[in-house]
């Protein structure tokens, strides 16, 4: 059986989050310790371990055990504390390498789907690890190297940065290294269903109706599909794509799960996947700041997200994440570049104007940590992309 729900509060107990699967005496015994009675999940199953001497195969699977119902996967546990092993402008160029791999295996797969062929999971994998690796030998060097190279159109963007994001919000979380590339390669993959509807629907300025919403939201099964057609069966990404816009309140789609019923990968993607979309321009409304995007996921904590997860989210970016624009107390428009862990406040930035937001010829980088004499910088605000015309491509990208 699988455990979906304790008669007490999950952080009074040595169990994951994500639930119980119940195997043998042993796992009876050890929720006994702690309850007097849970909550079984009878569409999910679980393979009883075996026992000493019986050969039998166990019958066949039902079409209610599917994948789209197993139990969660038990990689998803921390196991270390992960620090930088590499310098930030050391790692650059390796983050824009791998950066590169990724955008065209994104490429890849929207010309592959578009054809008719299929996606080859040995290939999702070869394309985020270099990226993951990165990742774990920077916290902010990749994430600096995608902040800049974002492309115009939405489905690559996304793609990229939600399979970024997962990969840092794992190394926050202690994950292994094999869990963060599956919650990369599920990151990459999330709105792969997406493919398969109407382009006038992913780009229509106004609101939607009734039914092209349920069209829309039929992008989940859809990528289902795909993955199963393609022989995807890493249990992260199958979660992710499949859970993605479920809410914690069971407010979401396609199955309206609520709390921990919800996949851990899916709790985490659903956090990722609003974050981004709120801070990237739409067809249907202008780009927050990811500062407000934040405070907007904040504000829906214990509603539509964990409130436990969304903290570690804002921890693991930063108040002011890598890559967002910001205003100093001179009056001067600045990019954050690298978090300082020691004050997440003074992160060190590139100013790109003067006070009077007059672009400059050139940047400077100052540490806001480490400021000497009187004239100190401070952020006193966070500013949408775009803001004052200002592109740091142009600064950065020549």
């Amino acid at each position: 059986m699988y455990v979906c729900r304790l008669d007490c509060e999950w952080d009074e107990t040595p169990f994951p989050l994500q639930g119980v699967p119940v195997r043998n005496q042993n796992d009876i015994d050890a929720l006994r310790q702690h309850c007097r009675y849970v909550f079984v999940d009878l569409l999910r199953r679980v393979t009883p371990d075996p026992v000493p001497g019986d050969t039998a195969r166990p019958p066949p699977r039902t079409a209610r055990a599917a994948p789209t119902h197993r139990p969660p996967s038990r990689r998803l546990f921390p196991e270390r504390t992960y620090t930088d092993t590499a310098i930030f402008d050391d790692e650059l160029p390796r983050a824009g390498d791998a950066y590169e791999s990724v955008l065209s295996y994104v490429e890849k797969i929207v010309d592959d789907l578009a054809h008719g062929r299929h996606i080859d999971p040995q290939e999702v994998e070869n394309a985020v690890r270099p990226m993951v690796e990165s990742v774990l030998r920077s916290g902010d060097a990749f994430l600096w190297i995608e902040s800049l190279r974002q492309r115009d159109s939405y489905t690559y963007r996304h793609a990229v940065s939600c399979s970024t994001l997962a990969a840092a919000f794992g190394r926050h979380m202690g994950f292994s290294e094999d869990a963060i590339v599956s919650l990369a390669a599920g990151g990459l993959l999330m709105d792969v269903g997406k493919s398969q509807l109407p382009d006038e629907l992913l780009t229509r300025a106004g609101a939607l109706t009734e039914a092209e919403t349920l069209l829309a939201r039929h992008h989940v099964n859809e990528g289902l599909a795909i993955l199963e057609h393609s022989g995807v069966t890493d249990q992260e990404v199958l979660d992710m794509v499949r859970t993605h816009h479920e809410r914690f309140n069971g407010t979401g789609y396609p199955e309206g799960l609520t709390g921990t019923d919800i996949p851990l990968a899916g709790r985490m993607a659903a956090i990722i996947d609003t974050y981004h979309a709120m801070s990237s321009p739409r067809p249907y409304r202008p780009a927050v700041s990811q500062h407000v995007a934040l405070r907007t996921l904040y504000a829906g904590r214990n509603a539509d997200f964990q409130a436990e997860l969304v903290e570690q989210f804002q921890a693991c970016i930063g108040v002011y994440p890598t890559g967002s624009l910001v205003e100093l107390g001179t009056g001067e428009v600045a990019i954050v570049m690298v978090q300082n862990h020691a004050r997440r406040l003074q992160p060190r930035v590139a100013i790109l104007t003067a006070p009077d937001k007059s672009p400059l010829d050139d940047f400077l980088i100052v540490d806001l940590m480490r400021q000497v004499g009187p004239e100190r910088r401070d952020i006193v605000r966070t500013l949408p992309p775009g803001s004052h015309g200002i592109d740091p491509k142009e600064y950065f990208l020549q």
